[in-house]
């Protein structure tokens, strides 16, 4: 593969919509700057990785529950280590999440009865499911993608 195909399938990456690049660089600005394999920035969204699937078992339990208070206090958490590292859609299913537990619109305007809370939460909680995995795949893709190999490619 050539450098200009992995910069055009990088810029592809950037351009679907997964990370908030402000805030994904604000936790690579943390990284040492000589080191090139970003050890402290990937613990960070390595823990997320498994906050995100402990969380969503979590979810999956409260939802069995029908316990609305514990999906929102799971989504209002979620949703702040999700802003965090930086991962948009998940951040923002998880903010519907949180209102929805408290009977209100997904958007925080207006209420909702339970039964369409549990059916909505149900709905928002397979979608951040969805969005989680995109971008658990592209955040593992930037962190094993190793530099050198790309200039032995060239």
């Amino acid at each position: 593969m050539s450098t200009d195909s992995n910069a055009q399938n990088e810029d592809d990456l950037l351009d679907n919509d997964i990370l908030d690049l402000d805030a994904f660089n604000q936790i690579l600005s943390m990284d040492d700057e000589n080191d090139e394999d970003y050890e402290f920035s990937r613990d960070i969204v390595y823990n997320y990785f498994e906050q995100a699937i402990t969380t969503f078992a979590d979810m999956d339990k409260a939802l069995e529950a029908k316990d609305l208070l514990k999906l929102s206090s799971l989504g209002h958490f979620l949703k702040g280590s999700s802003a965090t590292i930086g991962v948009k859609k998940v951040q923002e299913c998880c903010r519907h999440i949180q209102y929805l537990g408290k009977l209100q619109g997904a958007n925080g305007e207006g209420s909702v009865d339970e039964s369409s809370a549990l059916e909505l939460i149900e709905a928002e909680l397979k979608i951040g499911k969805l969005e989680y995995k995109k971008a658990e795949e592209f955040l593992r893709f930037f962190y094993e993608s190793d530099p050198a190999d790309d200039d032995e490619e060239a």
